[in-house]
This record gives structure tokens, C-alpha cells and sequence, in this order.
């Protein structure tokens, strides 16, 4: 009985990888196939690869319309499920996600002055999250660098940031709307550049992966990484930098999408331990199989905003962790 239980967990992460790719490929396949213009696999697959031989409109729909949302989505999910398991690791929090550091409060700030005076809103979104993240590491550090002064100095500057969108939102008048769409976040908009730009992020973000061992030393907590050769700080303040990318990627591109870098990481936990070496491939995989579902699903429902759906599933989610861990406590 012990034995079989031993096989299941060496063996759980590569069923589960191959149970999640079977998933993640349906769910591309139906896309693709399905929305206002219902296309058939065959007339999918030579848009792909040989659009000379389908009219203008089929091959609008797949390459300009259905792909890119599709490839937003997936990288999107993976790169905020990514974020999740670096930062729960790094600040040995079980409820520490993307936002957790006052990424998307500095995001949605800066998108909402970008709205509200007429700028580039993805600009002025993934400049605002990358200042956020730089205020944050500047309060923790100076304050003495723990992982405990990080989650507080992400939550006062997330809050201030969050007032800020708050007055923005009241002197937006006419342009109110705008800034309450982008703040639910969605892929209806996604582009090429966008993709582009959501995938450079997730790379950066999957080095992550070379610093398993570490990532296992610092979440024990009681541990020293430094047994393993890696400078705390040092490794710290790389990990958290690339996180903030990705985030600032995502949100900057299609808006605030909360929830996914808390929900994935946990699920995957809960199925085949905290070995950071199989589980950073297997919540990517997830967290871009589970947010391309949601978009789907957003999108058959009349394009509703896609963080929406996510913030519906997240926040029980959310409250079934805080009660676990009290219990644990």
C-alpha cells in the first residue's frame, strides 16, 4: 500500500502534466472553432497554414481575432499562476499573489490617469506597476527587508494607490466608464503586440524554474538557502523583479484579472506537494488552461469582463484557504 502511494506521488506531476495539456489543447481546438462564425478544424487548420486557400473573412477571424485572444489568455494565466508560486515561496505566504505587492493597484493608477487625461493606457499601466513594485521594495527595505515588511509595505501602498484610482474614477465624469471596464479586465481587445508582450514576460518569469532548489529552501522558512549556495537577497530581489514584469505585462495589456496566481498555485499544491521543480510547469500550465477557459466562458456570456468570472471563483476560493489555515494554526 505504501509502495503503490510512493509510485502515485513520483508519478502524480507527469499524469497531471499530460491530463492538463489534453485540456489546454481542447479547449484552444473549440475556440478556435466556435464563436460567432462556427468554422470547422479543417477550415482552422488551413488558415493557419495555408491561408491562400480560405476567404479573407475566415482567415481574419482565426489569425487576426480568434488566436491572438487565445494565446493572450494562455499567456496571461500562466504568467499570473507563475507569479503566485515565486511569491508565495519568497514571502513563505500562503495567501501572497501577483497583487499581494500593489502590482495591479499601481497598474489600474496609472491606467486611470492614462484614461482620464487621454495618454496611452498600457503605457502608463505598466509604468504605474513597476513604480508600485519599485515603492514597495524601497518601504521593505528600508524598513529591514523581510518577507513580512514586503507584504505590509505592499498592502499600505496598494490601499493608497487604490484611493488614488478611487478619486480618479470620481473626477472621470463621461470617462468613468472606461476606467470601470479596464478595472475588470479582458482579452476582447488582445493584439498581436499585446501577445507579444504578455509571452517576453512569462519567459523572463520561467527562469524561476533554474532556482527551484532555493525556492524549496526559502519557503520551509526555518531553512537557510545560503546551505545551498544562493544569496537570500540577492535571489529575492531577482525573483520578485521578473514576477513584477509579468504582472505589469498582463495587467498593463488587458487589465486588473485577480485571483489566478492564488487559486492555481494552491490546487496544484494540494495534488502533488510543494516541490517548486514540478510544480512551476505544471501551475503555468494550469493557470493558462483555467484563464483561457474563463475568457471562453466570458466570451459566449456576452463579453463579460473576464476578471469578473475569476474574482467569482477566487473569492470563496480565497476564503477556504484563510479557514485551512487558521485550522493549521
Amino acid at each position: 500500500m505504501g509502495l503503490h502511494k510512493y509510485r502515485w506521488r513520483m508519478d502524480a506531476p507527469f499524469v497531471l502534466f499530460i491530463l492538463i495539456f489534453i485540456c489546454l489543447f481542447g479547449v484552444v481546438l473549440l475556440r478556435m472553432t466556435s464563436g460567432d462564425m462556427d468554422l470547422s478544424l479543417s477550415q482552422v487548420f488551413l488558415s493557419l497554414f495555408s491561408p491562400d486557400s480560405q476567404e479573407v473573412q475566415v482567415n481574419m477571424v482565426v489569425r487576426e481575432i480568434r488566436l491572438p485572444r487565445i494565446l493572450a489568455s494562455v499567456g496571461g494565466g500562466a504568467s499570473l499562476a507563475l507569479s503566485g508560486v515565486v511569491l508565495q515561496a519568497l514571502l513563505s505566504n500562503p495567501l501572497a499573489e501577483p497583487y499581494t505587492l500593489g502590482i495591479a493597484s499601481g497598474a489600474a493608477f496609472g491606467a486611470s490617469l492614462a484614461i482620464l487625461v487621454g495618454w496611452y493606457v498600457s503605457v502608463a499601466a505598466f509604468l504605474g506597476a513597476l513604480g508600485a513594485m519599485g515603492l514597495v521594495s524601497l518601504l521593505a527595505w528600508r524598513s529591514g527587508g523581510s518577507s513580512g515588511h514586503t507584504v505590509l509595505a505592499g498592502i499600505v501602498v496598494g490601499s493608497s494607490l487604490s484611493a488614488g484610482v478611487t478619486l480618479a474614477k470620481a473626477l472621470a465624469g463621461e470617462k468613468v466608464g472606461g476606467i470601470v471596464f479596464w478595472l475588470m479586465g479582458s482579452f476582447a481587445g488582445a493584439s498581436w503586440w499585446s501577445v507579444l508582450f504578455v509571452w517576453v514576460g512569462l519567459l523572463v518569469t520561467s527562469s524561476a524554474w533554474w532556482f527551484s532548489p532555493y525556492l524549496d529552501a526559502i519557503s520551509l522558512g526555518g531553512s537557510n538557502p545560503s546551505i545551498l549556495g544562493v544569496e537570500e537577497k540577492k535571489l529575492r530581489a531577482i525573483l520578485l523583479s521578473s514576477s513584477a514584469l509579468a504582472t505589469a505585462s498582463v495587467v498593463s495589456s488587458f487589465g486588473v484579472i485577480g485571483f489566478v496566481g492564488l487559486v492555481v498555485p494552491h490546487l496544484i499544491r494540494l495534488i502533488i506537494g510543494a516541490s517548486h521543480r514540478s510544480l512551476i510547469p505544471l501551475a503555468l500550465m494550469a493557470g493558462g488552461t483555467l484563464l483561457s477557459v474563463a475568457d471562453g466562458f466570458a466570451r459566449e456570456l456576452g463579453e463579460l469582463p473576464v476578471g469578473v468570472l475569476t474574482s467569482l471563483v477566487g473569492g470563496p476560493f480565497f476564503c477556504w484557504i484563510l479557514i485551512k489555515e487558521r485550522g493549521r494554526s
